[in-house]
């Protein structure tokens, strides 16, 4: 067991390794300039030059990819038990979801920053809309997903319908309604981003297009690096998560 944990901590970390020496070894072996590709050390200096700038923006980002990811969960789950109460109203309502879900995310978020004027709001909406989907379509997956063996028991010892869903089908679809959240929540992040590269006053997706806009590579790759930790930390919250509420799942699969 404590090899297995060691294992688990140690490989990746490894990988890291490797990767950001790779990155460092072909900037150094084709004298790439920091303007175009900047290395590893160029980044750190980045973080040494402002690190309170990059914490507020990094924090700026997280909050309205928490909070629009928290109302794209709650919001899913809740739609997927409604949708999977009626077949008709699946068929009605499936094909609106798939369009909307179907319109290019980088065309609204100008437009939510019209409608809905300038700080978090537009971004937290945008993050509902990409993380909304994955969510809806895992968790009506798995709530269709109860055998029939169950439900029949269910039937033949009277239990109600909401009895039926909340101790037999919410439960069963939890694994799968777990897939769709860290989907979901790596989604999450790129839509904060793309909500705050179209209204940059905030965030680090900010950072990014105002480092471009001045040259300044190492920063812009810091933010970048910021976000793909947010994104590691985030899936594996989410994955923590899982294994607190449901650890029969994995006893349960292959």
């Amino acid at each position: 067991m404590v090899l297995r944990t060691v294992s688990h901590l140690v490989a990746p970390l490894v990988a890291v390794v490797v990767a950001i020496a790779l990155w460092w070894g072909a900037t150094v072996a084709w004298g790439i300039k920091p303007f175009f590709v900047p290395s590893p050390p160029d980044i750190v200096e980045a973080f040494r030059r402002e690190p309170a700038y990059l914490l507020r923006e990094l924090v700026a980002t997280m909050a309205a990819t928490a909070a629009g990811f928290a109302l794209a969960a709650v919001g899913g789950v809740l739609l997927a038990v409604v949708l999977t109460t009626s077949r008709t109203l699946e068929r009605a309502v499936l094909p609106l979801l798939i369009a909307v879900n179907a319109i290019p995310k980088v065309a609204v978020a100008p437009l939510l920053v019209v409608w809905l004027g300038f700080g978090p709001q537009p971004k937290i909406v945008l993050v509902v809309l990409i993380a909304f989907f994955p969510i809806v379509l895992a968790s009506a997956a798995g709530l269709t997903s109860t055998p029939v063996e169950l439900t029949e028991f269910a039937r033949s010892l009277d239990a109600s319908f909401l009895q039926t869903y909340l101790r037999l089908r919410l439960p069963w679809a939890l694994p799968q309604i777990f897939v769709g959240l860290k989907v979901a929540v790596s989604l999450a992040v790129i839509g904060a981003v793309v909500a705050e590269i179209s209204n940059p006053d905030a965030g680090l997706g900010s950072v990014v297009v105002l480092s471009s806009t001045s040259a300044d590579t190492p920063m812009a790759f810091a933010a970048i690096t910021l976000l793909a930790a947010l994104s590691v930390t985030l899936f594996y919250v989410v994955t923590a998560l899982e294994r607190v509420l449901i650890p029969w799942a994995r006893e349960i699969s292959g």
